[in-house]
């Protein structure tokens, strides 16, 4: 018996949601990667200023999707934002917190790109599965099952593996970055987990608790993540900003990871209901491949070991443990777009 027209359909929206979400999650990481080590004539471009950057482009496309939420109306889209942004202080202050802990999350990981290589950035940052957990079990008082609770142990122990000083046989052409830069990196991977665990699971807990639209909820985020860029660049950059200007060193490239970064998510949020948990892991195991490939054959920074391999694998294996019994229970937590 042939299979029906809607279910064709299902499947290959699955397997485009699947490619979609491989092809956003390694090229942002990859890009970002190659921006930051890429030799170059001139100054670099500030990682402060990208994340700005990517912030009010991001405000600009959740603009345009409650525009073609509300049939293309002008007059709808002036009401909308009226009434669910300006009219409602108390509620867009309550995204301050998360909006302040994202843009933190933004700029730590032009830190951990700047010293990682992409393929253990991937892995190591698979560690945000353990710390959304357990913010969503204190915060939203979520019960897990055996198998992720074991799977979150394997993942530890799967990082640890890859985190693991051993002495490459073959070390790359390049020069690899001193032990110093690199646990500068991983300290900035693990507190990126960190924020992304807490603040995705407090997003979580503010959309279940109103009934706004999430591209609503993306430009109150946006705009308070705007703010708090823009604080952090003048911080960090403010000489460099003074003397050069904000958007000092852009190139193709930078607008690239500019774009991967304020619009990768949108588009992970509108493929994302095709994709299940199962679908999800598949994803991110192929994402790391693909990042551990491309590190070694085209960046040249990256040498991979067994003991790498061992841990990569836990990590993969981990993952699909987990999101294999959350797909008979409740959804994994929402993430920020």
């Amino acid at each position: 018996m042939s299979p029906s027209p809607m279910a064709t359909d299902s499947t290959r929206l699955k397997y485009i949601s699947l490619g979609v979400l491989v092809l956003q999650t390694t090229s942002l990481v990859l890009t970002m990667r190659y921006s930051r080590t890429l030799k170059e004539d001139g100054p670099r471009y500030l990682p402060s200023s990208a994340v700005v950057s990517a912030e009010i482009l991001k405000i600009v496309a959740c603009i345009f999707l409650v525009f073609r939420d509300n049939t293309f109306s002008l007059r709808a889209l002036n009401h909308v934002l009226r009434e669910e942004i300006v009219k409602k202080p108390t509620e867009a202050l309550k995204l301050a917190i998360p909006s302040a802990i994202y843009t933190f999350q933004n700029n730590l990981l032009y830190v951990a790109l700047s010293n990682l290589d992409a393929a253990t950035y991937q892995v190591t940052y698979q560690l945000k599965i353990l710390t959304t957990a357990l913010f969503s079990v204190s915060m939203l008082g979520r019960r897990l099952g055996t198998y992720q609770w074991l799977s979150l142990l394997v993942l530890m122990a799967g990082i640890a593996l890859v985190q693991w000083p051993v002495e490459a046989a073959h070390p790359p052409e390049q020069t690899e970055p001193s032990a110093g830069s690199q646990l500068v990196g991983v300290l900035a991977v693990l507190a990126a987990c960190c924020s992304s665990g807490f603040a995705g699971v407090y997003f979580e807990k503010i959309l279940k608790e109103t009934i706004q639209s999430v591209w609503v909820r993306n430009i109150q985020l946006g705009i308070f993540g705007l703010i708090f860029g823009l604080m952090i660049a003048f911080v960090n950059d403010g000489e460099a900003i003074r003397e050069s200007g904000m958007f000092r060193g852009y190139n193709s490239l930078t607008l690239t990871v500019v774009l991967l970064q304020a619009l990768g998510g949108l588009v992970v949020a509108t493929v994302i209901k095709y994709a299940d948990n199962i679908l999800k892991g598949f994803a991110t195991s192929l994402s790391i491949i693909l990042s551990c490939i491309i590190s070694y054959l085209w960046l040249e920074d990256f040498d991979p070991t067994s003991v790498f391999f061992l841990g990569t694998a836990l990590v993969i294996a981990a993952t699909f443990l987990y999101g294999y019994e959350g797909q008979a229970k409740a959804a994994g937590s929402l993430q920020r777009v």
